[in-house]
């Protein structure tokens, strides 16, 4: 199955384009512009000499992280589902951390740490066995005293801008060719319409103010 992974939930936008499960063209930028999604997935499809209209399967990253940057991937998912009639497939981004790092050599336990802005961090921690990542506390949001404790419990894995934050922890970002490679192995698709970003913070919504009558001078 052709797939394109879309992976925008860090600083980091990555696009890969996978044949049966395979990478056969990559494409990221750091810091991308919402604008240059499409000039990325151009590089990874023509290095993959793969064209648009061949993708069967769209696998995007749902985080929890960049919430434009998500909302960005999903849209374009949505689009190409609702022109082309490709399968879609969502991955919590977090997840494909987890199994990132095992596919590097790490075992044991980790624990994974995200800006989840407002001075907090969104948590998760997995036990990498030689089967795979298997998860061990759920994603949720930590405040940084709490953060600074779990990072002493287990190997700390953070996104880059958190270096500062957690001295000695591994750097690493959601890929998408992991993205890609989970949703085939899951082959769990869905329709467009229920793929929602991983958002773990209470919807909250404020009442505008009454309008005032302001007299004329």
């Amino acid at each position: 199955m052709k797939t394109l992974a879309l992976e925008f939930s860090s600083g980091r936008r990555s696009v890969a384009v996978l044949a049966d499960g395979i990478v056969r063209g990559e494409a990221q930028e750091a810091g991308g512009r919402h604008t240059r999604s499409f000039a990325l997935m151009d590089v990874a499809l023509r290095a993959a000499k793969i064209e648009r209209e061949e993708i069967e399967l769209i696998a995007v990253g749902l985080g929890p992280g960049s919430y434009t940057g998500i909302r960005s991937a999903i849209a374009i998912a949505q689009g190409w589902q609702a022109a082309c009639g490709v399968k879609l497939a969502g991955v919590n981004s977090v997840e494909a951390m987890a199994s990132q790092a095992h596919a590097e050599g790490r075992r044991g336990r980790i624990h994974i740490f995200i800006d989840a802005q407002r001075g907090e961090f969104y948590f998760g921690a997995y036990e990498l066995v030689e089967e795979g990542p298997r998860l061990v506390e759920p994603l949720r949001i930590v405040a940084p005293e709490e953060a600074r404790l779990l990072a002493q419990g287990g190997s700390a894995v953070v996104w880059p801008e958190l270096r500062e934050s957690f001295h000695g922890a591994t750097i690493l970002e959601p890929d998408a060719a992991m993205a890609g490679r989970l949703a085939l192995r899951r082959g769990e698709f869905v329709d467009g319409a229920t793929l929602e970003p991983v958002y773990l913070r209470p919807v909250q919504f404020v009442k505008a103010p009454a309008s005032r009558n302001i007299p004329s001078a």
